[in-house]
C-alpha cells in the first residue's frame, strides 16, 4: 500500500480526490482542511505530513526550482477538465508504479506523457 499521504491542493477537482480514495490513497483537501492558506504553507503541511502534494498550479514548479522550497514530492496536473477519467487513471499508475521511488520528485503528468524529475 502506498505508505505517503497526498496533500491535494485547492485546485484539485473532487472528482480526483474521490478517485483516489476509493483507490485506497490516504488524502488530505487543501479545500476542506485549510482553505485559502498560502502555497509556502501548502509546502510546510506537506512536510509536516510527509505527504506528496498534488497540484494544478505551475507556481510550484518555481517554488521548488527557483526558490529551492523543500517538498517530499509534487505531482503536477496538466491536463483538459474532458480529459479528467484519463489523467486519475494515470495518476493512479503513477502512485503505484513509482511509490518506492516517489521521494524528491517533481512531476508532470499531462494525457500525452509523464515527466519526472529530481528536486534539488
Amino acid at each position: 500500500m502506498f505508505k505517503h499521504k497526498i496533500l491535494a491542493d485547492e485546485n484539485i477537482d473532487y472528482l480526483i480526490i474521490k478517485r483516489l480514495k476509493q483507490a485506497g490513497f490516504d488524502v488530505i483537501s487543501i479545500a476542506e482542511e485549510y482553505r485559502s492558506i498560502s502555497d509556502k504553507e501548502i509546502l510546510e503541511i506537506s512536510l509536516q505530513f510527509n505527504a506528496v502534494l498534488l497540484t494544478e498550479d505551475s507556481d510550484f514548479g518555481e517554488w521548488i526550482f527557483s526558490h529551492r522550497k523543500k517538498a517530499v514530492s509534487v505531482i503536477f496536473l496538466r491536463y483538459n477538465k474532458t480529459d479528467i477519467n484519463s489523467i486519475i487513471d494515470t495518476l493512479i499508475s503513477v502512485l503505484k508504479k513509482y511509490e518506492a521511488s516517489l521521494i524528491n520528485k517533481f512531476i508532470v503528468i499531462t494525457t500525452k506523457k509523464i515527466r519526472i524529475r529530481d528536486i534539488p
